[in-house]
């Protein structure tokens, strides 16, 4: 365990890649944001509020977790994957007491948020929520550093935050959890197969269903897929974490083209776990705090 746990040291303060980790790996020392509630700041209270976010003319359902003190403090945006089951609150929770807002929302058509549910307007809705982050009056009032913005997504969201920030330089650094390549999805199987996956995921989900969710990555799978993100994402941090989910080999492509094209600013880590990190929850939590720590330092870039 010593040595694994000089690998995620590695993994974490680097911006080399790090060979895949394939056994419970424990970090060399758990951050206090884990388990220790900061200070009462009666001036500046820790807090929760409700987000109504501007998207093509509705309004979508967010939350921002705020840490105590006086900010404006770095954000970190987390988007969910489909339909959303696993929101990671846990981690927005994580990052809040580790000193940053945590914006979590729900796109269009999803979780009560007004519309139809479709994968290019997840994309649009993620952007629409950096927007409404970096609105003065909005950074002013919700206590957010719009200079210090980083984007997170698990499982489909993670899909989102590649494509998102491929196309944003102005983010710090963005995280993707088992990410999902939904261009991949749609090329590598039959339409029914695409659409007995989707079948699976209409929970919560509004003006969608499983065929016209299969049409829609298999018209767009070329563009859906990551590898078109790989010039735009080379230019900020990126944190790879994968799983034993099937959906690796998808991201291990985007690292290696990532590297193969001179970017120094991915750092890739393996874990042996389920697609929501189930048993390594407090794994995952803390690897991205320290990623965070180092990237609110400036270290990862």
């Amino acid at each position: 365990m010593r040595i694994a746990a000089l690998l995620f040291a590695a993994a974490v303060f680097s911006s080399a890649l790090v060979a895949a980790q394939t056994t419970p790996v424990v970090p060399l020392s758990i951050p206090t944001a884990i388990y220790t509630d900061p200070p009462a700041d009666k001036a500046h209270p820790a807090a929760m509020d409700v987000l109504h976010i501007p998207t093509h003319g509705l309004l979508i359902n967010g939350l921002i977790y705020q840490p105590a003190g006086a900010g404006p403090h770095p954000t970190l945006v987390i988007c969910h994957g489909l339909p959303g089951n696993e929101k990671n609150l846990d981690l927005a929770q994580a990052v809040r007491r580790a000193g940053w807002n945590a914006v979590t929302f729900n796109y269009r058509g999803s979780w009560g948020s007004p519309g139809s549910f479709r994968f290019a307007q997840n994309i649009e809705d993620a952007n629409a929520v950096l927007v409404y982050l970096r609105d003065p009056a909005n950074a002013t009032r919700l206590g957010v550093d719009p200079k210090r913005i980083a984007i997170a997504g698990h499982s489909m969201g993670g899909w989102v935050t590649a494509h998102v920030a491929a196309h944003d330089p102005a983010l710090i650094g963005a995280i993707l959890i088992s990410a999902a390549d939904m261009g991949a999805l749609a090329e590598n199987q039959p339409k029914a197969g695409v659409v007995a996956e989707m079948n699976g995921d209409m929970e919560s989900l509004a003006g969608a269903t499983a065929e016209s969710m299969a049409d829609e990555v298999i018209a767009h799978a070329k563009e859906y897929r990551f590898s078109g993100n790989v010039d735009g994402l080379g230019q900020i941090p990126l944190l790879v974490l994968s799983a034993d989910d099937g959906l690796a080999p998808e991201t291990d492509a985007l690292v290696k083209g990532l590297t193969g094209n001179g970017s120094r600013k991915v750092t890739a880590i393996h874990v042996a776990t389920d697609h929501s990190w189930s048993d390594h929850r407090i794994f995952l939590e803390s690897t991205i705090i320290t990623w965070l720590a180092a990237l609110n330092q400036g270290q990862p870039r």
